[in-house]
Parts: C-alpha cells; structure tokens; sequence
C-alpha cells in the first residue's frame, strides 16, 4: 500500500505533465510545487523509480511509469470529488476546501469514494472548474487559453481557476471571476500589465496580467 507521501508526489507529477510541453517533468517544477528542497525531491524521484513509479533522469527530469499514472490519476479523481462534496454537501468556501481534500483523500475507500460519485450526480468538474477523471481514468478536456491570450471584445466563460491559493481564490470569488460567468475582455494595456475585464452587466475592472494567466476561460 503505497505511503501518503508517495501519493501527493505522484499526484503533483502527474499534474505537472499534464501542464507541460515536453516529456520529462522538470525536477525544479516538482520541488517548488511540493514545497521540498531539491535535495529532498531528488532522492524520493530515486527511491520511487527504485519501485518502478517512474523513470528519473539526471538532469532532465521524470516520467510516469503506467502504473504511476494510474495511481496518480487516481489521487486527483479522488481531491477534486472530495472538494466538490465540502463544497456542494458541507457548505465550505471554495478558499478552504484544497487543504482538507488533501488530507482526506488518503483515507477514504474507493466503494464510499465511487458511492459518493454517485451521490454529487457524477459531476465533471470541481468547484474550481477542474476536470474530474472519470472511473477509468480519463479526463474530459475542452479547448481553453487564459485570460491573458484571450480575444479582445469576445465573450468567453470561466472555466477553472489555476492558482490554489486561499488568497487568490478569495481574490477571484470577490471579482467574480467564477466557473461558468461569461466574461468579456475589453483592452489590453501591455505597458501597465494590466487587461481591463467586464463580467456580464457588472461595472469594468482591471486585472494584472499575472493574475489573468491564473483564469482559464473558453469560448
């Protein structure tokens, strides 16, 4: 039975490869992401290829094996249906779910996990807008960019929210930057980094670019 700790670093893995162009995950990305220095990241990239999670490479970087993908995939099936249960079920502020989902995910069994699949009405994606794996292990994609390379005058729709943070989910909750609002862009300013944004009928506002690579919208 493989440790949390195994887990989260597979899950991480498996998420970041799914965000990058190239093969191997970069060691730098995992580390940041899981918080670890790179010493601490490099030898558990050792100890999981060791037992044949993935394949690390000196220097460039890590891939899942197809039973690390498996396992990881099943860790993020597992967080996004347990955020959507403390949101939609318990009542909790999408702010605050990501930390409990974390520690939740360990322990729950895959019969109560698919039992309460069933009960949400098998939703496709996660207060955060992010697709839920199906059983199987497929995630329903739809085509999306930012916010930053979104047009400029056309209407498109929050799709999900990249950054995680408490801080800036409550940023975004307090703008109304929201899975499924319809969102139009009216400007762009590259030399104040800023892009001015309209949500339906609501007054203008402006967003700093770094904050609108955070959004992801289609449309």
């Amino acid at each position: 039975m493989p440790s949390a700790t195994v887990e989260n670093y597979l899950k991480c893995i498996l998420m970041l490869s799914m965000e990058c162009d190239h093969g191997e995950v970069p060691m730098g990305l995992i580390a940041n992401s899981l918080g670890v220095t790179s010493g601490t990241a490099t030898s558990m990239m050792k100890s999981l290829q060791k037992e044949k999670w993935l394949k690390y490479k000196s220097r460039k970087g890590v891939t899942l094996t197809s039973s690390g993908k498996k396992l990881g995939m099943r860790m993020i099936r597992r967080h996004r249906l347990l955020e959507t249960f403390l949101v939609e079920t318990l009542g909790l502020d999408w702010s605050e779910i990501h930390d409990e989902a974390e520690v939740l995910e360990h322990a729950i069994s895959e019969k109560v996990l698919e039992r309460l699949d069933v009960f949400l009405g098998n939703p496709r994606h996660d207060p955060h807008g992010h697709p839920i794996p199906t059983k199987a292990g497929i995630i329903r994609k739809s085509p999306q960019k930012t916010l930053l390379d979104c047009d400029i005058g056309k209407k498109m729709k929050v799709v999900s929210i990249f950054d995680q943070s408490t801080e800036f989910l409550n940023f975004a909750k307090k703008k109304g930057l929201m899975p499924g609002n319809m969102i139009k862009a009216i400007s762009r300013d590259n030399l104040a980094d800023t892009i001015e944004l309209q949500i339906e009928k609501t007054p203008k506002f402006s967003l700093g670019l770094t904050s609108a690579e955070k959004i992801l919208v289609s449309g």
